[in-house]
């Protein structure tokens, strides 16, 4: 509303106005994005405290968690792909005037996570005894895989329902609740993961597939607890609970599958490209895989600023996008993408700087710690292509744009990031090193492309006087 008010007596000329209103603006998106950005460090904290977790074992514990949530990430951010359907679709409704309408769209999309839920459950608890094998992993090593997808994959629809719940929050301005249950995530991750993999107590020992369940059994929580709140929430009230129809409607649900389903794909894209990353690395030994791991945590940690920063984007341009403000749009996604560059900058130099303190967190061994420095270096440089991509991503899917960032995703990792890693891996003999310079290379591809395209389509809007609204 300060915006708007300011804007309204902004002169082209006034510099002093235009730069009161940026202010207003990044302050808007930063208040937004900080719950976000905190949740979103919750929930990948999991992965990391796993990752701890199995180092302290042992190298084939370690490598095994690895590789399997390295597969596991893939139906894991496919999910939340399509259910960043949900905020864009929120926003434009808030933001047009018609928050009577979410409830309804809001049953539907249960009914949409419930399916996709379970159609994980059974991809993964059938079909990880089939693929696994296909990859050549060692045989022990392969076992562990194996137990540890079994086990994940009762978290799924859990999963799916949680993501959809802060979907629904993000889209009506409430951040904090996404925060506040990814720490008791976190908690849980935490106590289940030491109980299930160590075994103290006198407790089975079951390693992985304790990693697995200890996901699977904080998650279910987590999500039950968010529902609930999301039922009884004096914040959630006025958003017509009782309209529209109480079964699943095709129409509303082929909407939001039709704008998820590019969203998970475009994600999924991304997230294949460091699976398939960790299955090749596999091939050269648990070291490799291990410090490969221990240096994706550390890039996926600071990736969750720019990530949950770039669901504050899409929330923000979606509001100006219902409300036919193009102008608006444009400011705050150019704007989301600055404030991902700076924060990936400090990350890049906390990497660069710090990379044998950071490694000797996670393994207490020499070799794996070596083979993980050398990885940081190059995980240090990508940190600001990644954070320029995803938010560029984000405000795109503020303007519900989600096919032609899928194609520039697509050419982007798999036809140019992916091709160079593996000649650079195996007939150049670089080994981890370099998938992970095949890694920057295809972010930085993407980073530059999806910018040009927001920024293009926004001007051209502008200049057309095209609202985009659909």
């Amino acid at each position: 509303t300060a915006i708007a008010r300011a804007m309204a007596v902004c002169d082209d000329k006034d510099n002093t106005m235009i730069s009161h209103v940026t202010r207003l603006e990044l302050s808007a998106l930063w208040r937004l994005a900080l719950p976000l950005v905190v949740g979103q460090v919750m929930l990948f904290g999991t992965t990391v405290v796993a990752t701890l977790l199995a180092g302290h074992l042992d190298s084939l514990v370690l490598g095994s968690v690895a590789i399997g949530s390295s597969l596991w990430s893939l139906p894991l951010m496919g999910l939340q792909g399509i259910m960043f359907s949900v905020p864009a679709s929120v926003s434009h409704l808030c933001g047009a005037g018609r928050r009577g309408e979410v409830g309804a769209l809001f049953r539907q999309a249960l009914f949409m996570s419930a399916s996709l839920g379970i159609l994980v459950l059974v991809v993964l608890r059938f079909g990880a005894d089939l693929f696994v094998p296909w990859m050549r992993l060692q045989p022990d090593i392969a076992i562990e895989v194996v137990a540890f997808l079994h086990a994940i994959a009762l978290g799924a629809p859990a999963l799916a329902l949680f993501m959809v719940c802060r979907g629904l929050s993000d889209g009506l301005l409430h951040t904090k609740p996404a925060m506040w249950f990814g720490l008791l995530g976190l908690l849980l991750q935490g106590l289940f993961g030491y109980l299930l993999m160590f075994g103290p107590f006198g407790l089975p020992r079951l390693g992985a597939a304790g990693s697995g369940y200890a996901t699977a059994l904080e998650t279910w929580i987590g999500a039950i607890c968010f529902l609930t709140y999301v039922a009884r929430g004096r914040g959630y009230r006025g958003i017509g609970w009782g309209r529209g129809p109480k079964s699943p409607h095709w129409r509303a649900i082929r909407y939001l599958l039709g704008l998820g389903l590019p969203m998970g794909l475009n994600v999924m894209l991304e997230s294949s490209l460091f699976s398939f990353a960790a299955i090749a690395i596999g091939q050269f030994g648990a070291t490799q895989i291990s410090a490969h791991q221990i240096a994706l945590s550390v890039a996926g940690l600071s990736f969750m600023v720019p990530l949950g920063m770039a669901g504050a984007i899409t929330v923000r341009v979606g509001h100006a996008m219902g409300r036919a403000d193009l102008a608006g749009a444009r400011r705050a996604g150019l704007i989301g993408i600055c404030l991902a560059l700076a924060t990936q900058t400090i990350a890049m130099v906390v990497i660069l700087a710090f990379p044998w303190t950071i490694a000797s967190l996670f393994s207490p061994d020499s070799g794996v710690q070596a083979a993980t420095v050398s990885l940081l270096a190059l995980a240090g440089l990508f940190q600001l292509s990644d954070g320029m991509q995803v938010a560029a991503n984000g405000a795109l899917r503020g303007m519900k744009d989600t096919r032609w960032p899928l194609l520039i995703t697509l050419l982007a990792y798999w036809g140019v990031g992916m091709p160079i890693g593996m000649v650079l891996a195996f007939p150049g003999g670089w080994e981890a090193r370099g998938m992970w310079v095949g890694l920057l290379m295809g972010l930085t591809v993407a980073a530059g492309l999806l910018t040009w395209r927001f920024r293009w389509r926004t001007l051209a809007a502008m200049q057309h006087g095209v609202t985009l609204v659909t």
